[in-house]
This record gives C-alpha cells, sequence and structure tokens, in this order.
C-alpha cells in the first residue's frame, strides 16, 4: 500500500481545514473540498513536482484549480505543504486585503499559478502552461539535461465542462498532443440548479477520446491508490493529453447535505459540520487543527520536495558547464523583461526608420520582422487570421507535435481560449506572448483579457480591422464599441497607431510593460507617414502639429483619425483658425504622466477641443470637456467600401473643420 491511516488523516485534515474556513467566513464552497480532497491530496503528496520554499521554480509542476470556487481546497492543501500561508489567514478567508480570497488570485497567493474562477478558464490555462513547457523543452533541453521536464495539472468540475472554452482548449491540446497535460474530472454530478442531468447529459469521456486525449475512470473518488495510478499511467503518455475523470460526491461525509446542490456554495452549519466530522472519523473537536502526525508527514515530505530542487539546481550548474550559450540564453528568456540588445535597438535612429503609406497591421508586420531579431523568446499567433493580422514572424517556424520549437502559434477559431492560453503561457515565464485577430472579435476575447489585467500579464494582443475601414464586410465586422471596452478595463493598456512610427513606439511599448496586458489596435486601410510622429507616442498623447502661440482649438485623434486631424488643421489655418493637432495613442500612458506634460499637451486656458474618432464617443469627453466636442460613431456601422463610409458617417476634413469652427465660436461667445 502507498498510502497509510497519516495519509487518511491528511485527506481529512485538508476536508476540514475547508469547512472551517467556509464557516467561518460565513461563506464560500465546502462541496467541493469534502468530494474532492482524496484527489488533490494524493497528486500533491505523491505526483506533483514542486518546492514549497521555492514556489517560482521554473521547472515545478504546476497545478490549476479550474474549479476555482474551492479555493478553500487549495489553501488548505498550501498551509499544509508549507508554502508560507499560516493558519491566521485560513481563518481570514474571503476576508478584506487576506491572503485567501475568494477564488484563488495570482501574485497574490503564493503557490497560486493562476487566477481561476470564471469556469473552464483554468482548462484553458492548464493547454497554455502545458504548452510553453513544450515550447521551452524544445528549445533547452538536451540528452541528460532535461532542464525543462513538467507536467501540468488541472482540478476542474462538470461546470467547466459546459463552458466552450473548456471544449475549444480541450481540442486543441490533442492536435497539438501535449502530452504532459493530465486534467482531473472531480465528476459529482452536481451544480447550482440542481442535477446534471437537468441540461448536461454528454458522455465526457467520450468527447475526450474525440479530440485524441487519453481517458481513464476512477469510480471511487476515496481510493487514493487508484487516482495515483491513474495518475501514474497519464504520466506515462507521451503523446496524448490525458482526462482522468474520478467519480466522486459533492460534500462528502455530511449526512444531511452531500450529493445536493446545497452543499455547493454555502457553510454546513456547525451542527452539520459535527456530524460530518462523526461520519468520517474525526476527532479533533477545535477548529482548524492539524493533526501531529499529519504535520511531521508533512516535514519529512518537505526535505523530499528540497532535495528535488537541489538536484534541478545541480543539473543547472553542469548545464552551465556544458552548454555555457545555451545557459546564458536560459536566462535571458526567463527575465520579464526584453533584453538589453531591444532596449539598444528601441534607442536607436534605426528604430523609425520607415517610409510610405501603409495600413498599422501592414507596419505592425514589418515592425514584428524587426522586433524578433532582439527578442528571441517571443511566440505568438492568431485565431485563424494570421494572413490578415500579418502577426507571422518569418523565419521562426511554426509550431505543431512535430515541430515544439516553432514559435509561430496556431489556434483555429478559439479567440476565447487562445487568450486564456496566451495568460497561462505567460504566467508560466520563459516566453513572451502576443495574439492576434480581428479588433471585433475582442468581444469574445473579453473575459480572458480582464484576466490579463487582473493577472497583471504583460500578454500582447494585436487587434486588426480597427473600425469602419473594414467596408465591405459590414456592421458585423465592424467595431465601434470595442475601443470604449477596453479602455474601461483596469490595468489594460490600449495603444491605437496612426502610422508606421507609432506602430513601431507601440510594439517597444507593449514588450516593457511588464505589468500590464496591451492591445495594440491596428488599420485595414493605408495610413499616412508623418514626419513629426514617432517617439511622442511613449508619453501616450503629443502633439504633432503645433502653433506659433496659443492655439483657437485643439484636434485629438488616435489611429485613422489622426491624418484626417493633421490636413484638417492646414484648412482652418486657411480659415484664420489656429489648430493644434494631437495624436493620442493611448488614453492610459498618457493619464500616468505628470500634470505639467499634461498641461503641455492639453492646456486648461484652451477649451475649444475636438475630438475626432471612428469608434463610440465614451471616454473622449474628459479630454473634450463642456465646451468641446467629439465626432465619433454611435450606431453601428455598414457594407460598402471604406471611403464612401468615412464620408457617410461624417469623418472628412470638411465635416472636421465645419465642427471645429463651431465649437471655437461657441468658446469664443462664453469669453
Amino acid at each position: 500500500m502507498i498510502f497509510d491511516s497519516t495519509d487518511l488523516n491528511a485527506v481529512n485534515t485538508v476536508r476540514f481545514l475547508s469547512v472551517d474556513m467556509v464557516q467561518k467566513a460565513k461563506s464560500g464552497h465546502p462541496g467541493l473540498p469534502l468530494g474532492a480532497a482524496p484527489a488533490a491530496y494524493a497528486l500533491w503528496a505523491k505526483a506533483l513536482k514542486h518546492d514549497p520554499l521555492h514556489p517560482d521554480w521554473p521547472d515545478r509542476d504546476r497545478f490549476v484549480l479550474s474549479a476555482g470556487h474551492g479555493s478553500a481546497m487549495l489553501y488548505s492543501l498550501l498551509h499544509l505543504f508549507g508554502y508560507g500561508l499560516p493558519a491566521d489567514e485560513l481563518k481570514k478567508f474571503r476576508q478584506f486585503d487576506s491572503l485567501t480570497p475568494g477564488h484563488p488570485e495570482y501574485g497574490h497567493t503564493p503557490g497560486v499559478e493562476i487566477t481561476t474562477g470564471p469556469l473552464g478558464q483554468g482548462i484553458a490555462n492548464a493547454v497554455g502552461f502545458a504548452w510553453a513547457e513544450s515550447c521551452l523543452a524544445a528549445h533547452f533541453n538536451r540528452p541528460d539535461f532535461s532542464v525543462a521536464d513538467h507536467y501540468t495539472y488541472a482540478l476542474c468540475g462538470d461546470g467547466c465542462m459546459m463552458e466552450g472554452i473548456s471544449s475549444e482548449a480541450a481540442s486543441l491540446a490533442g492536435t497539438l498532443k501535449l502530452g504532459k497535460l493530465i486534467v482531473l474530472y472531480d465528476s459529482n454530478d452536481i451544480t447550482i440548479d440542481g442535477p446534471t442531468e437537468i441540461a448536461f447529459q454528454e458522455n465526457v469521456t467520450d468527447r475526450f477520446k474525440s479530440y485524441g486525449w487519453h481517458t481513464q475512470l476512477v469510480t471511487d473518488g476515496n481510493d487514493l491508490e487508484a487516482i495515483l495510478f491513474a495518475i501514474e499511467s497519464a504520466k506515462a503518455e507521451n503523446d496524448r493529453p490525458s482526462l482522468i475523470e474520478i467519480k466522486t460526491v459533492i460534500g462528502y461525509g455530511s449526512p444531511n447535505k452531500q450529493g445536493t446542490a446545497g452543499v455547493h456554495g454555502e457553510p454546513l452549519g456547525f451542527d452539520e459540520i459535527e456530524l460530518t466530522k462523526k461520519a468520517l472519523g474525526w476527532q479533533y473537536s477545535d477548529p482548524f487543527t492539524v493533526p501531529a502526525d499529519v504535520s511531521e508527514r508533512m516535514i519529512s515530505w518537505q526535505k523530499k520536495a528540497a532535495e528535488k530542487y537541489a538536484n534541478w539546481v545541480a543539473l543547472m550548474e553542469s548545464y552551465k558547464k556544458t552548454f555555457p550559450d545555451l545557459h546564458a540564453a536560459w536566462e535571458i528568456w526567463q527575465c520579464p523583461s526584453p533584453p538589453a540588445a531591444f532596449m539598444d535597438y528601441m534607442k536607436s535612429d534605426n528604430f523609425y526608420k520607415y517610409d510610405g503609406d501603409l495600413a498599422t497591421r501592414v507596419s505592425s508586420e514589418q515592425v514584428l520582422q524587426n522586433v524578433i531579431k532582439y527578442v528571441p523568446n517571443l511566440v505568438g499567433g492568431s485565431a485563424d487570421l494570421a494572413p490578415s493580422t500579418k502577426a507571422v514572424m518569418k523565419g521562426r517556424g511554426e509550431y505543431s507535435a512535430d515541430n515544439p520549437a516553432g514559435m509561430n502559434l496556431h489556434f483555429g477559431v478559439r479567440e476565447h481560449a487562445m487568450t486564456a492560453i496566451a495568460n497561462a503561457m505567460t504566467a508560466h515565464g520563459g516566453l513572451r506572448v502576443y495574439v492576434s485577430g480581428f479588433f471585433v472579435f475582442s468581444d469574445y476575447m473579453k473575459p480572458a483579457m480582464r484576466l490579463s489585467a487582473m493577472m497583471r500579464l504583460p500578454v500582447i494582443y494585436v487587434m486588426t480591422h480597427d473600425s469602419i475601414g473594414v467596408g465591405e464586410d459590414g456592421p458585423t465586422h465592424e467595431p465601434i464599441e470595442q475601443l470604449a471596452m477596453l479602455r474601461s478595463i483596469p490595468n489594460f493598456t490600449v495603444l491605437r497607431p496612426c502610422d508606421t512610427k507609432e506602430t513601431a513606439a507601440a510594439w517597444a511599448l507593449a514588450l516593457t510593460r511588464t505589468g500590464s496586458p496591451t492591445a495594440i489596435v491596428l488599420t485595414r486601410q493605408n495610413l499616412p507617414l508623418l514626419d513629426e510622429s514617432g517617439v511622442g507616442a511613449f508619453k501616450g498623447a503629443y502633439i504633432v502639429k503645433d502653433t506659433q502661440n496659443e492655439p483657437d482649438i485643439i484636434l485629438l485623434a488616435s489611429g485613422s483619425e489622426v491624418g484626417l486631424i493633421y490636413t484638417a488643421a492646414d484648412t482652418l489655418k486657411e480659415k484664420g483658425i489656429s489648430a493644434r493637432v494631437v495624436s493620442m495613442p493611448s488614453f492610459e500612458i498618457f493619464e500616468e504622466q505628470d500634470a505639467s506634460y499634461k498641461e503641455s499637451v492639453l492646456p486648461d486656458s484652451v477649451r475649444a477641443r475636438l475630438a475626432v474618432e471612428a469608434a463610440s464617443p465614451y471616454g473622449w469627453h474628459k479630454y473634450t470637456g463642456l465646451d468641446g466636442a467629439v465626432i465619433s460613431i454611435d450606431r453601428y456601422g455598414a457594407s460598402a467600401p471604406a471611403a464612401k463610409l468615412f464620408e457617410t458617417f461624417g469623418f472628412t476634413v470638411d465635416n472636421v473643420v465645419q465642427t471645429a469652427m463651431e465649437v471655437v465660436k461657441k468658446c469664443r461667445s462664453k469669453k
């Protein structure tokens, strides 16, 4: 027997620490911990390669609690296994400023690999972790030197399996043959509404088989030996991801609530806790108890974990001597900041040397080919739109099961999964990740984009076809509200460049902003290359054309409309009105500047302001004020050539000039 009575006691420790957390908080989810604790403990104690003293160990196994509502179980495991999560933090479960929030938060609690809670995200995250490991292994492993050799495990529930993102991600994982991905499916046939059969009757195992996964069934979720055997069998599969369906009972041990929807998301209550203790043979009356034999077992386990880490460190020392160039590259890849070579290039005169009027999606393509000369660990791809988004790195190969060293990634038509996968590839470490798609489809991506921002992950989003300039494809493909939507996300940077030089600056900003995701929003139609554009984009907004004295009006725009207001300023000058032209590629970066710089660009004394953007006006009024105006779109587009649409919706020099004159007249009348 691999497991003994102390292990069984440890399982119950996980259960009752979780129950006690939920009870003290008066909210939470005790059902999953009571049912899934045996599977989680078997994995953590016997299969998972991790060291609590080095939670950032690059070659650790990753564990993703996709069913993030079961966070109490994860915190119990972190507490037991020595991740520096004290009992006092368990007692502050779900309270303000604790290390034990209601759902696991990346970067907040040591040992939490990714933020989960929105169901299904964690499965896609796990695919991203496994994909990152495969890529790093292909680049750095050598015979007798497997410096990147770890597994990714996810624990999910029925709800995760219902979400469409899990299907997207699992299908892709099977195609890519990610053999180091193992999903433990806590199959208890209950959701909040009641039995799953009311809305979910498919055979999940058969579905995953059709995706190309290796599948197993453990019929008794309390059978530690069977669970571990299934995990080891899954690890023996080299060219298929694995699903282990484990039949459990939600709220196991609770005499009056187990197997019911009522135990999913509410405390058991003190009386039911006592009955559950009796049913499970738990003899400890005090809450938050860790029995002595369990504590001693954990100390012994921690010593073995430390030995595994020490062995890897020794391996890396030998690797450094045997492959010094590879080791140096490894260090560069593991650094979250761009390489020094890129920083030097970014400051050089060559950085802005581009010619001609181009669609900024084409500008981005040109910039990208220069960027990859200096950023060797950049990986990325699109949701089946690479020819249109122009986001292919030339000469970097295409990732596949047969070519895991390829850096161009194919996600298929799976925008939501693509974004969640990118989050995990970034959180994994060692890679800088971008994804691309049509801007209007950011609606499909938004749930995971929000998590990018929440986790402060520097995922780069290359979003093309940014306005009614999409033209003949019509309103379904013409973004209107998407710029406002992304700008509204906290800690999310949006860059809409006006030409190739600003696009270069956008890529540099995206690569150097290591604490937030960035969207680079690009056009389909050609835009003029402005002499004055470029480095000013690093301030978020800057003057591209100015007046000798204080301007009569300030014209503001982003992206394709900057060229429009640039031309309109000349016409206004002929009419005796002096106009300052401000390019504002990023609200967020401009807001980071000090007050004096903001005043230098948008002086309070100039109240006549006109913003022009082929999108929703939301957000611009903070810069135009009560006396200014915005030329924008407050309806959906239409199917027609782009030039016709811009004319129809008022994005013309004549309309900008006329509106600007009206604003100036109104402001002068108030003086």
